[in-house]
């Protein structure tokens, strides 16, 4: 069990109300579309107003905080920005209701920290911008990190089934949340009811190329689909693939409803940030996967916001990750 385990109930608290926030965003798109002037405004006041939630209950908790965000306050506090800023107070008052303006955009500027310390937290307030706006799948992902260690992974599945049957298209009522220490295992509970005994998780142990599932993208330009076909081809693999967005894809693959999910570059120069890769990393290693980048080496997370020493991410059962590795290099695809 980690030694940092004494922060994993706060961070839990955390994410579920940010998920509570951003399943109202997302239950009123066209309210606030409206209101804004935007179509991507309920995106941006979910991002804001999850990332308020989050850091706010995380330094009530902890004092000083240290969080790498992927949002700061800045245009929300211009003049031309009320409508947008009004919208992202309102959501935020939904679970934070003595939040006044000032509180909101304050507690979103927390994010602001470098990577540059010793320990401090991560978050992507929504994972998986096109899912939300789509009404499909997203998520919520904050890890804890230690001198380039992640020590903790609490990553909210708004829209993810517990059902295996459930087609990703068709958002939950209910919700999962994972979490996972750092050898302590990979466990989910609904989000509906946190309170509620969590269930350990794990990758299939049976899990072959030949009947490889693997977990992709829906969105063309988060990873190369191309190059996936060819891995796919090249091993052979006959399995149904699993097309949802976001860090859900490494929940999928943690609880053996995949067997793969391949993050390949889409161009050269590309460098993975560390908010998109480390809860869901730590939950799906905790849950007996296999995480490397394209090469094989571990995700280098003591360069701070960015991993980049790293490029692509395979997230593979054991039993398959090796093989997957082998094609790679057999195809002759990114090579060093």
């Amino acid at each position: 069990m980690s030694e940092h385990s004494n922060l994993l109930q706060p961070a839990i608290n955390a994410v579920a109300d940010a998920c509570k926030v951003t399943r109202a965003v997302q239950s009123k798109l066209d309210d606030i579309k409206q209101a804004t002037k935007d179509d991507r405004s309920p995106v941006t006041v979910a991002d804001y107003a999850a990332q308020a939630i989050v850091a706010a209950q995380l330094n009530q908790a902890f004092g000083n905080l240290m969080l790498v965000g992927e949002e700061d306050a800045g245009d929300l506090r211009e003049d031309n920005a009320a409508a947008l800023r009004d919208a992202v107070v309102e959501s935020s008052r939904s679970v934070w209701p003595e939040a006044s303006e000032a509180a909101v955009l304050d507690a979103i500027d927390l994010g602001n920290h470098d990577g540059s310390a010793s320990a401090y937290w991560t978050l992507d307030p929504i994972d998986g911008t096109k899912g939300f706006l789509r009404g499909g799948q997203y998520a919520v992902s904050l890890a804890y990190i230690v001198n380039g260690i992640v020590e903790i992974g609490v990553l909210g599945c708004p829209n993810l089934s517990a059902d295996f049957d459930r087609v990703f298209d068709s958002p939950d009522a209910a919700g999962t949340l994972y979490h996972a220490t750092r050898a302590g295992g990979a466990w989910s509970r609904p989000l509906t009811n946190i309170a509620e005994s969590p269930t350990q998780v794990a990758t299939s142990s049976t899990a072959t190329t030949e009947t490889m599932r693997v977990c992709e993208s829906v969105e063309a330009a988060h990873s190369r689909l191309d190059d996936t076909a060819r891995i796919v081809e090249r091993l052979g693999a006959r399995g149904t693939p699993a097309r949802l967005d976001s860090q859900c894809k490494y929940a999928v693959v943690a609880r053996g409803q995949a067997d793969a999910y391949l993050r390949l570059p889409t161009r050269a120069d590309y460098v993975e940030k560390i908010w998109d890769h480390a809860a869901g990393m730590i939950i799906a290693q905790e849950a007996g996967a296999i995480v490397t980048d394209v090469h094989g080496n571990s995700l280098d997370f003591s360069h701070g916001a960015l991993l980049i020493q790293n490029k692509g991410v395979i997230c593979a059962a054991e039993s398959i990750h090796g093989e997957i590795l082998q094609a790679i290099q057999d195809l002759g695809l990114f090579k060093l």
